[in-house]
């Protein structure tokens, strides 16, 4: 199955990208006139992908596994190499879990599944660049 985006420049830095679900998202940089940044910047949006893609994973396979009652915030923090065209080399990936009794051991097997089999933004980036990730809880 092929996806498509459509990508239009707006003016100075900034693009907006949509998809065939009508969905916009804003693409920009800091300019040398230093116009406030609109949007995300594309290598930004490449990490927020990664993120979302392992979250939703998360999400759906909890959701299987009837855990409902927690929080979630996905940390994504990567390394980009000295030269150009320059990409991101390491890739960290910090899974934070909040909430009242915690399953933690589903938890951890969903986090598991999503990095191990289902994420294919983190298949994508493990072509480029090291991986690591690791998970945090906090029982409130």
């Amino acid at each position: 199955m092929a996806h498509k985006t459509t990508t239009h420049w707006k003016g100075g830095m900034l693009f907006e990208s949509d998809n065939p679900s009508g969905n916009l998202t804003l693409m920009d940089t800091i300019s040398d006139n230093n116009s406030p940044q609109k949007g995300l910047s594309p290598k930004a949006m490449m990490l927020s992908a990664l993120a979302g893609c392992s979250g939703i994973d998360i999400v759906d396979i909890l959701k299987k596994m009837k855990i409902t009652d927690y929080n979630l915030q996905i940390d994504v923090e990567g390394e980009l190499t000295n030269d150009h065209p320059k990409y991101y080399h390491t890739v960290f990936v910090n899974y934070h879990f909040s909430g009242t009794n915690l399953n933690e051991n589903k938890c951890r097997r969903a986090v598991q599944l999503s990095i191990d089999k289902y994420c294919g933004v983190m298949e994508m980036f493990r072509q480029f660049s090291t991986l690591h990730t690791a998970i945090h809880f906090q029982n409130t």
